[in-house]
């Protein structure tokens, strides 16, 4: 549809500052400089995609914001100097930046050269346009013309405020009638971190056959999700969190068709030491029939019609837990090649452009996994400073868990 949904508009106010900033990124790397006449062309169907985009306030109190085709993009990044393969997801972390889904272009295209010889490409936008699988669909879209679902025709402010407000009272006065239970307490504030030279975030990107991943999930009874969140659980431990008990923030895909929006829900799971991958695999699949919702019924299109800050209070560390695993699952296979380049890496991730050391969220370490052909790739984002210092400590630390396994994996 062409108005934001409650997700839309929860991480558009984080962009105003009210909450945790997100960014998608999508990383592909080549084995050779990629030709810049290609990038011109994919950055060209980018800024007439469905990333062309941005936010319009609706006239009419109580009327959802609308998206509003967009044709201004920022230009086309290419970094001149070749860096060194270890600088790579620095490089990647600093291509978040000046992202405006309101105001401005929301999305950026960039690529940089490597000093081995190689090529790495990244597509950035702002958590508003898009979740991690619609990132997806729009560069495959742009590499490919494959057809999207088309946005459907919207109401006028008028209609769509009366159906706000309609639905909002209804719902409000239905759940006060039932009664609505207290919130939970909310989780201790963190102690602001030791702030390392590189910021509050550490980052690291690793490859796994896929034979061997599906190998070791089954020999434990599970899944390849399962072992995913297992996997994440116990690097968390091995950082040192000291609670015997993980809050584990699972986002699910419910769009029924290939649209490039925020198409997505949220469970969760908690995990102690005794869990497994096929006890996680269990819970899991009873959390995915279970989603996160507000409180008491409260309707949560309550949360469009509030004022930003009134509605930031209330919504406050939505969906954020101790870890969040984010099963992007199979890329298109048309993200192997950019052109005539075949692609030696494809990651998608989330990466947190202007994150200040007094501000975490709640949640300390973030996990992405991605399928394309024969291979796994596990994205990782560290928000916990004083536990991973740096990203050859994130990355040791999941080799760590991962050669206890019998998982052999190559950084990138």
């Amino acid at each position: 549809m062409n108005r934001l949904s409650v997700v839309d508009e929860i991480f558009l106010r984080a962009h105003r500052g009210m909450g945790t900033p997100i960014a998608l990124q999508g990383l592909w790397r080549t084995a050779d400089p990629i030709d810049a006449a290609l990038l011109i062309r994919v950055h060209e169907a980018l800024r007439t995609g469905p990333l062309g985009r941005r936010v319009v306030r609706g006239r009419v109190p109580g009327a959802r914001p609308r998206w509003q085709p967009n044709a201004q993009a920022h230009p086309l990044t290419l970094t001149e100097a070749a860096i060194p393969a270890a600088a790579l997801l620095d490089w990647a972390d600093g291509q978040g930046t000046d992202l405006d889904p309101e105001f401005g272009p929301g999305w950026r295209l960039s690529s940089v050269n490597l000093l081995d010889g190689g090529s790495v490409a990244a597509l950035t936008c702002s958590h508003s346009l898009a979740d991690g699988r619609a990132l997806t669909l729009a560069i495959d879209h742009a590499l490919t013309g494959t057809p999207l679902a088309d946005p459907a025709a919207g109401h006028s402010d008028w209609a769509d405020a009366r159906r706000q407000w309609r639905t909002v009272i209804g719902g409000t006065a239905r759940a006060l009638r039932r009664g609505i239970p207290a919130r939970p307490p909310a989780p201790a504030p963190r102690p602001a971190p030791r702030i390392r030279a590189g910021g509050v975030t550490a980052s690291a990107a690793l490859q796994i056959p896929a034979r061997e991943w599906n190998r070791v999930a089954v020999a434990h009874d599970g899944t390849a999700n399962s072992l995913f969140v297992y996997v994440v659980a116990t690097m968390l431990w091995d950082s040192g969190f000291e609670p015997d008990t993980i809050a584990a923030s699972l986002p699910v895909d419910t769009r029924d068709e290939p649209r490039v929006d925020n198409d997505m829900a949220m469970t969760e799971i908690a995990i102690t030491p005794a869990d497994t991958p096929a006890s996680i695999r269990h819970r899991a699949r009873a959390a995915y029939e279970h989603r996160m919702s507000s409180p008491g019924g409260i309707p949560e299109e309550l949360l469009q019609v509030l004022p930003d800050r009134w509605a930031h209070r209330l919504a406050a560390g939505a969906g954020e837990r101790d870890i969040l695993c984010s099963n992007i699952g199979t890329l298109p296979d048309s993200l192997l090649f950019l052109g005539a380049h075949p692609c030696t890496g494809v990651a998608a991730r989330a990466i947190h452009p202007g994150l200040r050391a007094d501000r975490l969220p709640r949640t300390r370490l973030s996990g992405y996994l991605t399928r394309i052909a024969d291979g796994y790739t596990l994205s990782l984002v560290s928000l916990d400073p004083d536990a991973v210092p740096d990203n050859s400590a994130l990355s040791a630390l999941a080799t760590g868990v991962l050669s206890g396994l019998g998982l052999d994996a190559t950084g990138w």
